[in-house]
Formats: C-alpha cells, structure tokens, sequence
C-alpha cells in the first residue's frame, strides 16, 4: 500500500504477549500499552485487530483469541538460556494466524518480547514493527533483534534510550515511548490522604520488599496493587515485616486501580533490573501523584527529579525514605501536566502513527 499522506487510514494487525491473556494482568505493562493504543489509533480512523491467546478480553476491542500453551516469561531466565518453546506453543499460533491472514492488514505490531517474532521477520510480506519492551534479557534474543534491526531499518521501536542502551545495536533502534495515558480515565487528586502506592507485577525483578521496608520505617501505609507472580516471593515478604503497614489490593482493573491510587501521597518504584519505560509511573502522574523511583532505566527519564517525584540511589532503601519526607515539596499539578502533554494517549499516538507511516510507505 502506497501511503500518500497523513491522513491515510491504516489496516493493523496487534500482536499481543504469549506469556498471557489480555487481561489477566500476567502481561504486565504491555496490556497497558495495548489496549491505549489500540484505542487511540482507532480513534483516528484506523482499523485495529488483535490476536492474543484464549480468554483474552480489553473492552469492546476485538480480538482474534487463539489456543496454546503460554510462553515462560523472558524476566524469568538467564543471560545465556536456550530458545524453549512448549508443545503447543500459543507463541507459534499466533504467527502462525497472522501469516495466514497477513494481506488483509498494511502493517503488523508486535509486542512479544520472544525469539520467535524477529526469527520469522523475513517470511511476512507485510512490514511488522517490532516493539521492544524489555532491555537485554537473553543472547539468543538480543542476536535476532539485532538481525531484524540491520536488515529491516527503523523497525525495531524501544521505550527509552536508557533501555536501548543494554543492547549492543543501540543506534539502530528508534526511541518511541512506551505507552500513553488518556488524563480523562484518571481522576486528579489535590488533597491525598496519609498513604503510599506501589503498582506492578510481584515478582522479585521488581523488588516490592524494598517498598515495604520503606513503609516500614516510615509508618505509612503502602497499598500493593498488582498480579501476584511468584507467590513465594510474595510470602516471603509478609514474613520478612510481619508488622509493615501494607494492603494488598489485588490486580485492578484501570477504573479500580485509579480510585485506589489517586488519594495516596506518592508513588514507589523499586525495579532491580533496568525497568524499560514504567506505564504505572504515567497512570500516578495522570491522577496527580508524585513518584519516587531508583534512578534506574525507564523511570529515569519519565519522572523530573524535583517537580513530578524524586530519583534516588538505587536500591537505596534509605533514599526512599528520605525522599517520602519530601514528598509535600511536589506541586501535584505539575504531575497532572505532565501526564496530559508529554505522556498523554494522543501524544504518544503521534509519534506511534509516524512511525507506522514510514514503515508502510
């Protein structure tokens, strides 16, 4: 297709995360990503379909839901891990469905962070833009993505700079954000009340010990929104501070999950790997909360140290804390304009749609 001018309308086909259902939370900040964008496209006049395996569900969007076996989460496993793929692999299904049905779409977006995606890049007809979630996790995977990032310009779309560094082919990566939020889904609070937020996957790449520890020594109760992956991680730390002021909300759905975080004081991030983007550090912001994060990969270059949160030293327990006390010297509004300009679903729908553009024309 022959792509004359912006206001061209485009065929896209999402692929969704094989490590699991739309919905189901597994999917971490990808779902986030998804369901945003996907929205914020159609919005424009494009036509979205996404195929994602069984039970998926994100509104009224539709989705192509295929059967199989969920793939092991790339977080999970070491540097020099070998490329494992179930007996019936969902991840093999899913591009299996979507070579079938390729010509009926001018471009594919696909989210999975896996070997399979970029290994089968030059048997498609149609361009696919790869979007690359995570820094560098595995070799294997990081040899395809640089394959697909030589052969196939522009075509290899990451969060953040900080994130792309981690991998060797740096240069050859197009910086395009990871994700956007829509302000009017997030309901601004002026006046919190005397609590803190932690939001994400519990799992220990995540470090939520290090939040809990903060609270505490700090007294202030930390609401735990997120889906529990590693469930004796998460035990362990109910045993490790038996009497820290914690509440664990569940995983939320996004109406849910901004009632709960509007009317906390501030935000905590605690990534011990390098976080590529941090899709809850923009929901906080959209709700006019300040977030506190390790001066570590994606956060670092959302949040304005001073004005919409504070950095600090990495898993610096201490600088948490010394940071919660200042969290009165952030002017709330200022995080609000942040989440309604820089990072806002239109915004970020620019940049996404020219992106799209270039590769389609």
């Amino acid at each position: 297709m022959n792509i004359s001018s912006p206001q061209s309308r485009l065929k896209i086909l999402i692929l969704s995360t094989p490590v699991g259902a739309l919905g189901s939370g597994l999917g971490g900040g990808v779902e986030l990503t998804i369901a945003n964008l996907a929205t914020e496209l159609r919005s424009r006049g494009h036509s979205i379909e996404i195929i994602a395996p069984i039970d998926s569900e994100l509104g009224d969007l539709s989705i192509i839901q295929v059967p199989g076996e969920l793939q092991l989460t790339a977080q999970t496993q070491e540097l020099a891990a070998s490329i494992v793929m179930p007996g019936n692999p969902v991840l093999a299904n899913m591009w299996a469905k979507a070579r079938e049905i390729q010509a009926d779409y001018d471009i594919i977006f696909n989210t999975a962070f896996d070997w399979l995606p970029f290994y089968l890049t030059p048997f498609f007809d149609r361009p696919i833009a790869h979007f690359v979630s995570m820094g560098s996790q595995i070799a294997a995977i990081d040899l395809a993505i640089h394959k697909v990032a030589v052969g196939y310009p522009g075509s290899i779309g990451v969060c953040t700079r900080t994130q792309a560094e981690t991998f060797s082919f740096a240069d050859l990566c197009c910086v395009v954000g990871g994700s956007g939020v829509d302000p009017a889904v997030y309901e601004y609070c002026a006046a919190p009340e005397d609590a803190l937020a932690w939001l994400g996957r519990i799992s220990p790449e995540k470090a939520l010990e290090d939040a809990v520890a903060a609270a505490d020594r700090t007294g202030i109760k930390l609401k735990i929104m997120g889906k529990i992956q590693d469930p004796d991680y998460w035990t362990q730390i109910q045993r490790d501070y038996p009497n820290a002021p914690i509440e664990y909300l569940g995983f939320l759905p996004t109406h849910e999950l901004q009632q709960a975080l509007r009317t906390c004081q501030g935000m905590l991030m605690t990534p011990r790997w390098v976080e590529a983007f941090g899709n809850v550090a923009i929901e906080a912001l959209a709700c006019g909360v300040p977030v506190i994060a390790y001066r570590r990969g994606g956060p670092a270059e959302i949040i304005t140290d001073g004005k919409t949160g504070f950095l600090v030293e990495p898993d610096s327990v201490a600088g948490l804390v010394e940071a919660i006390g200042r969290l009165s010297e952030i002017d709330r509004a200022d995080c609000r304009r942040a989440a309604e300009t820089v990072f806002s679903q239109s915004a970020w729908g620019n940049v996404i749609e020219s992106w799209f553009y270039r590769l389609v024309g």
